[in-house]
């Protein structure tokens, strides 16, 4: 069985999930580094190479998903709970459950937004699409497509965050379960 990285308390498949995320992100990524490297993922346009700014936006599109996508680890692991003493002005401190499940929602919600409108954009044929042999658009789907699992593990992911933390982990209360009234209170 495979090892994690990820405090006693969080569950197998959040931790998986987590570490998941950034592998998700990765043909997207690999794919647009391609493409600046002029590997043929595209037919020639007529347009030429990319220009330097053209090249320095798309790498740092793909550093910056992947520098998100790693956030989602923070969820799973210590310093998703306190601030590594590293961190200027913060370092030590302790994260607050419902900024980092805010934000992680709010990624969420952003990545949604992001889909939703490319999949608009696709369907409305909006901009000027990405001239490619079948061979190419097989490829651009396989790469892009796993992105689509993005949302959908972070949300799962935020969730068992903020069930886990909701009650500051005080004698176990934040753990699934624990801290809810018995079946016969219900009554």
């Amino acid at each position: 069985m495979m090892k994690l990285k990820a405090l006693p308390d969080v569950p197998r498949w959040a931790a998986l999930a987590a570490h998941a995320v950034p592998l998700v992100t990765l043909p997207s990524g690999l794919w647009r580094i391609a493409l600046v490297a002029g590997l043929p993922v595209t037919q020639d346009s007529g347009l030429g190479p990319l220009g330097l700014g053209e090249s320095v936006y798309v790498v740092s599109l793909s550093v910056v998903s992947e520098l998100l996508a790693f956030l989602t680890l923070g969820l799973v692991r210590p310093w998703g709970e306190v601030f590594p003493r590293w961190m200027p002005l913060l370092g030590g401190r302790r994260v607050n459950p419902a900024a980092a499940t805010g934000a992680a929602l709010a990624g969420v919600a952003g990545l949604c937004a992001i889909a939703g409108w490319g999949a608009y954009a696709s369907y409305a044929d909006l901009g000027p699409g990405v001239p490619a042999s079948a061979a190419q658009d097989a490829l651009l789907i396989a790469c892009y497509a796993p992105l689509l699992a993005w949302p959908v593990l972070l949300a799962a992911v935020a969730v068992a965050y903020h069930r886990r933390r909701r009650h500051g982990g005080k004698g176990g209360r934040g753990q699934y379960g624990a801290g809810r009234p018995a079946a016969s209170s219900w009554v």
